[in-house]
């Protein structure tokens, strides 16, 4: 059972389409990227018709189920962004997504947004390299302690009180939210504002202009695709993204006790310097949310609600937090779940509208998404209503990613990755250095 569906009950599904119709924008996909740009494009011209698609209800995909990191962190590193635009595009790039997470709190939405910055423990020698190797590249860009600093070990427990730290990467460009309450209130606001949200209506098929769906065919100057890790499942588009799982559990509430031997006092997100990704936050009701990846992507881009509970994956998450905090050990979990991100060939975002054919695109998150969900909508706004404005020329506007690969190929690579970077952590706790295939693998991505 998803945590943050269960704390706020079961959403009351809208009606869907009637039949066939017409719209200025039709958007497929009511998660955040779709709901943001709904909502941008009502407020700058209320006169729209802005019809929006959802195959089951708004957020029930990764929007509403997702860890509740509300950040500036992005999949594509500077110096990548840095070899197709200028340096000062990039630092736009950075400063636009740190103001995006202010841009979600103050959006009015009760979604227990607390702004506590982000802490990423140090817990080995060659994370501490890493570490340090990400400072330097920071401060070479221009950006301070607030964009990123370094904790040592004190300064760390100050905070957050693991095992084994010698240290942290934190940044102040973070909250923890309830994904599932910012995404019905979001879901509200454009229905308020004067959007049309039919829910229960699967698209089966997108072409210029027409969206045709199960229960109807919505014809639109303006189509958009706002579907994340469902790409695939859209006719034409099963190489676009690759659906890849992220599974997650929650424990029952905390006592004050054991907080007091956690930590996270203000809420702050947290996460450590391995490659296989983790990441933790403190609910508003004082459980541990936490998160991680590993689960196996599925052979021709399936997605499937099966996929979401691995009880392998569930139990290593399991031991990794009473790892990290060992007071957990006897503490109950009592929620588990998954769902599924969008990961773009080269792990690099993107957003665009091409006019000509009236076809709007963002997504290729990699699970980084609940704020640059809300810089995607703005810049989609500004693009579908032709204002020049300064996010409508950050780096990731109007690109392309290269597909990928047909199966099996796709297969292999996406799992092969998964399992180089468990191994790359294997091999960096036992040896303490830096793991020289993690390194040559972003080498050859370009990153």
């Amino acid at each position: 059972m998803i945590l943050w569906h269960e704390q706020i009950g079961p959403a009351v599904p809208r009606p869907p389409l009637p039949g066939d119709t017409q719209a200025d924008v039709c958007i497929v996909g009511a998660g955040y990227t779709g709901l943001w740009t709904a909502l941008h494009l009502l407020r700058q011209d209320p006169t729209l018709r802005v019809v929006l698609v959802e195959r089951d209800v708004a957020g029930a995909g990764a929007s509403g189920r997702n860890g509740g990191w509300c950040s500036a962190l992005f999949p594509t590193s500077w110096h990548r962004m840095g070899r197709d635009a200028s340096r000062e595009s990039v630092v736009a790039m950075q400063r636009s997504l740190e103001d995006s997470v202010d841009e979600v709190g103050r959006s009015g939405i009760a979604c227990d947004y607390a702004k506590g910055g982000s802490v990423a423990l140090i817990r080995s020698p060659a994370q501490l390299a890493r570490a340090k190797a990400e400072l330097s590249e920071a401060r070479s860009w221009g950006f301070g302690p607030d964009t990123l600093d370094l904790l040592d070990e004190p300064g760390t427990t100050a905070r957050l009180r693991a095992t084994r730290v010698l240290g942290a990467v934190t940044t102040e460009h973070c909250a923890a939210l309830h994904p599932a309450k910012l995404v019905r209130g979001l879901a509200a606001a454009v229905v308020e504002a004067g959007g049309v949200l039919h829910e229960h209506t699967a698209a089966w098929g997108v072409d210029q202009g027409r969206v045709v769906t199960e229960h109807g065919t919505v014809t639109a100057d303006v189509v958009l695709l706002a579907v994340e890790g469902y790409t695939a499942q859209l006719p034409g588009h099963r190489r676009d993204l690759a659906p890849v799982y992220s599974l997650m559990l929650a424990t029952e509430p905390l006592s004050a006790e054991i907080w007091e031997q956690i930590g996270l006092d203000d809420r702050a997100t947290f996460t450590d310097e391995r490659h296989l990704t983790i990441y933790g936050q403190r609910t508003a009701d004082g459980r541990l949310a936490f998160g991680g990846r590993g689960a196996p992507y599925h052979f021709r881009s399936r997605v499937d609600p099966s996929y979401e509970n691995v009880p392998k994956v569930h139990e290593a998450l399991r031991d990794t937090l009473v790892d990290l905090f060992p007071v957990l050990r006897d503490t109950q979990v009592t929620h588990s779940w998954g769902g599924n991100l969008g990961v773009p060939r080269d792990w690099y975002p993107s957003v665009g509208f091409d006019r000509a054919t009236g076809t709007a695109w963002a997504g290729g998150y990699v699970g980084d998404g609940v704020a640059t969900a809300n810089l995607a909508g703005r810049t989609l706004a500004d693009l579908v209503l032709g204002r020049d404005t300064p996010i409508t020329h950050l780096p990731w506007v109007r690109r392309r990613t290269k597909r990928w690969e047909p199966e099996p190929l796709r297969w292999l690579g996406v799992n092969a990755v998964t399992q180089l970077m468990s191994r790359a952590d294997r091999t960096e706790t036992a040896t303490g250095r830096p793991s020289r295939s993690a390194a040559l693998f972003w080498k050859v991505l370009g990153h």
